[in-house]
């Protein structure tokens, strides 16, 4: 396993700038329209074509959301309508007719996700629905190692939901949480109990999951060490598989939804800081093992034991052990990786419905990746997966000279090298166990667009 250590204050003050969370790179903003419908097709079609086909990842991306969290910069729609979700997923399933058709039979799927807005806004016979129809139209593993996984929302599930869920193949589960101490819950509008979310999770037990996952968010406002401290108390009651503990973002010129917070009961940077601190300690003490970002998993998790081996991999879904496959993005705002390009389609809802209404694929923008961008995606991608830059490795497949190659990042890495953040060994750049929380801000200097001159500024979640 491999050992993290909270750096000192100052250091994380310094560091804690604005910056991506490299789910991808080059991360969304790159993206752009003149990659669309034929260009999709054209990847398609060239993966089909390597010499061994790579596996394949899906995901389905619900928009819909009972109640606004004032938090949340997600893709979401706010409606209690149930009826849209018909309409919805009508269009959803002309999606998977056109996208389906495009991939050879013997691309076989080893993952499916459903994330949100919330999922659980489909009912279980819908969702189990969703799955069979994609079951019907694509190469499902039979192998034990299948992931079925969804976003729950506990407040809007019933253990007889989940045990439905199980029969229809789920074997994930995450659950939103956040805090429960009830004076962040209520300045968030998201009041949950313990007891409602310790019971979806014992469904999901129940139903036979393997691993569920809680997410956790740090900075919110009213919290106190106090408050968080017994929330994370109740959570490692609980004993979650994994969690994720997020630090809020607060942009609300960018989320809409977040200018129902009040900035001044927000944490100031000391506090956060704190939070986060606590976190850390509580969770090791408690036998989790920090994976990368804002992640952790118990020792026997497959995500743990993923990382050990090297098999650890980074996409729009997060961490996950499916590093060899190609990810297939449905439904609004939903990103695809095949091969050496990205696509997406359009965030809003009339645009993408108006694509499949006209029988187009509905690929809003997106970008082919040259080698500079492939040999950068796979220096961050073994950065945030394993905490190490592997020098040698990328020298041999990419025939370049490490050191003259990246001269410039290399320079601005060198004041995390000052500060104890990273070493830097021949054949291998490493994190050190104060670096791993700042793997972002390691990664930020070798991503050449970041470090490029912009026509217009580009907005990112600070780094701690």
């Amino acid at each position: 396993m491999i050992a993290t250590a909270l750096p000192d204050a100052d250091l994380l003050r310094r560091y804690d700038r604005p910056g991506p969370r490299y789910t991808s790179y080059p991360t969304a903003p790159q993206f752009h329209s003149g990659f669309g419908e034929q260009a999709l097709r054209d990847a398609v079609a060239a993966s089909n074509g390597d010499p061994i086909p790579r596996r394949l990842s899906l995901y389905v991306h619900v928009p819909f959301c009972a109640s606004p969290c004032f938090y949340c910069g997600c893709n979401r729609i706010i409606t209690r309508d149930k009826a849209r979700a018909e309409a919805y997923l009508a269009r959803l399933y002309r999606e998977i007719d056109l996208v389906a058709a495009l991939f050879d039979r013997d691309r076989e799927v080893v993952q499916l996700h459903f994330g949100g807005g919330t999922p659980n806004f489909l009912d279980p016979a819908q969702l189990r629905e969703v799955v069979d129809t994609l079951r019907a139209q694509f190469h499902f593993s039979a192998r034990s190692d299948l992931d079925l996984s969804i976003e729950l929302d506990p407040r809007f599930v019933t253990p007889a939901d989940v045990a439905e869920l199980g029969a229809a193949g789920f074997n994930r589960a995450s659950l939103g949480v956040q805090d429960f101490d009830p004076e962040v819950q209520a300045a968030v509008n998201r009041i949950q109990s313990v007891e409602e979310t310790a019971a979806v999770v014992e469904a999901c037990r129940a139903a036979g999951m393997r691993s569920v996952n809680i997410d956790l968010i740090y900075g919110l406002p009213h919290q106190t060490l106090e408050g968080f401290g017994a929330t994370l108390a109740r959570v490692i009651d609980i004993r979650p598989d994994r969690l994720a503990v997020y630090g809020y973002a607060h942009l609300p010129e960018l989320f809409r939804p977040q200018k129902q917070i009040d900035a001044a009961h927000l944490p100031g940077p000391e506090l956060r800081l704190a939070l986060l601190q606590l976190a850390i300690d509580r969770l090791t003490a408690a036998g989790y093992v920090y994976i990368g970002m804002d992640h952790f998993a118990l020792p026997d998790d497959e995500l743990a034991r993923a990382q050990e081996r090297g098999g650890l991999h980074r996409n729009f879904m997060g961490y996950t052990t499916h590093a060899d496959s190609d990810l297939v993005g449905l439904g609004v705002s939903a990103i695809s990786h095949i091969g050496d390009t990205f696509s997406q389609n359009p965030r809003d809802l009339p645009t993408w419905e108006h694509a499949l209404d006209d029988g187009r694929l509905p690929v809003m923008r997106g970008m082919r990746l040259d080698e500079d961008d492939q040999l950068r995606a796979d220096l961050i991608q073994a950065l945030m997966c394993q905490a190490e830059i592997p020098v040698r490795a990328l020298e041999r497949r990419y025939a370049i000279d490490f050191p003259q190659y990246f001269a410039d990042a290399l320079a601005r890495l060198q004041p995390l090298v000052d500060d104890g953040l990273v070493t830097v060994a021949p054949g291998v750049i490493r994190a050190t166990s104060r670096g791993r929380l700042l793997l972002r801000n390691i990664a930020m200097c070798f991503d050449r667009y970041l470090n490029a001159p912009h026509d217009a500024p580009v907005r990112f979640s600070r780094a701690v």
